[in-house]
């Protein structure tokens, strides 16, 4: 996982996810690639194409809500919205929401 942003960058992003407990390693910990997957539980190798297809599915979810993770950092806080509505009325808070909103559309 990539640590700045918290996206999913590697197999192993989706592995962890697969089966609990620690039931995989890498034959090099310093290359992370399919072909360096070594099962340790007995179970079955997920496939390769699983393994991709896990981490763009990850990759996807973590894209879909960009715009959301925009708006969190824009938006005042709860505090600062709550005193806006007093001071200012349920009008004047929802322009400054519908702001935000409209920068970051949902996709």
């Amino acid at each position: 996982m990539n640590i700045q942003t918290g996206r999913a960058d590697n197999i192993e992003d989706y592995l962890s996810r697969v089966r609990t407990g620690c039931w995989y390693t890498w034959s090099d910990p310093n290359n992370k690639v399919y072909a360096n997957l070594v099962v340790l539980d007995g179970g079955s190798k997920p496939s390769e194409a699983d393994c991709t297809n896990g981490l763009k599915a990850l990759q996807d979810d973590f894209d879909a809500l960009e715009y959301a993770r925009k708006r969190a950092k824009e938006y005042p806080s709860v505090v600062d919205q709550l005193d806006d509505i007093y001071h200012n009325g349920v009008d004047a808070w929802k322009a400054t929401i519908k702001a935000t909103k409209d920068k970051y559309p949902k996709s």
